[in-house]
């Protein structure tokens, strides 16, 4: 079939920072492959992009159940005969848990959300990819991964903690293929993601700020901005690295 530009998968693209990602490679010239739970989130999205000019499709499954993970990109990469970009943008804090109280059905799921999802994604992709041009895997890790969260959020840090070795352990894996694996780490977004502490508590929200050296929160687009570089060619040279975007969060003052 006659193809417009390469194919992008990206998964949990329905809203926040994923869909900024999805508009911004849809502009650069890719076919996007939106994925995500919510079917109608997934409808309304592939609306705007086509009106758009962009030309993209929705595939809806859970990111961290294997089977429906291996046979969605399974159908995405037999479709269009391979895959150029795969952007492993879902997950997320998932609750918030100390480990005392923490139950094994949390600590997986958090696991499963984060560190499953990107192993079932690269693992079931990297045959395209193979076929791609100027392949890339791009991760998504966090500030979590380093210092290991705030309270109740080791979990999350943990599992992406592990989001950061396996993005090097692939970059290495597939080196000789020359695909490259690198991540982005976002530090604090403003997306829907924080609404309601924004709604019920704009002090806390507004005090966010202050812990980030450029004084102020990243936008959507800013992510999608160094994802877009990560997966385009003008990076060909750049893998088993993590990006910071935070505005110098991780530094801290």
């Amino acid at each position: 079939m006659e193809l417009k530009g390469k194919i992008a998968v990206i998964t949990g693209a329905t809203g926040g920072i994923g869909f900024e990602v999805a508009k911004r490679l849809g502009k650069d010239g890719y076919t996007v492959i939106l994925n995500g739970i919510d079917d109608k989130a997934g409808a309304e999205r592939i609306q705007t992009l086509t009106e758009a000019g962009v030309t993209a499709e929705y595939y809806g499954f859970d990111v961290t159940d294997e089977e429906q993970v291996t046979s969605n990109i399974n159908k995405i990469g037999e479709k269009y005969g391979r895959i150029d970009v795969l952007v492993n943008n879902a997950g997320g804090l998932g609750g918030r848990s100390r480990f005392e109280e923490m139950t094994t059905e949390f600590y997986r799921s958090v696991m499963a959300l984060n560190l499953d999802s990107t192993f079932f994604a690269s693992r079931a992709a990297i045959p395209f990819l193979k076929k791609g041009e100027n392949a890339t895997i791009i991760n998504y890790t966090s500030n979590a991964g380093w210092n290991a969260g705030g309270p109740g959020a080791g979990i999350y840090g943990t599992s992406k903690a592990g989001v950061h070795a396996i993005t090097r352990a692939l970059a290495k894996d597939l080196a000789e293929y020359g695909i490259r694996v690198n991540a982005v780490s976002p530090g604090t977004i403003d997306t829907p993601f924080h609404a309601q502490i924004k709604s019920t508590k704009p002090e806390v929200f507004a005090s966010w700020k202050n812990n980030i050296m450029l004084g102020r929160l990243g936008q959507p687009e800013e992510v999608a901005s160094v994802v877009s570089f990560l997966a385009s060619d003008d990076a060909a040279f750049i893998t088993a690295e993590t990006i910071q975007i935070g505005g110098g969060q991780a530094l801290g003052i």
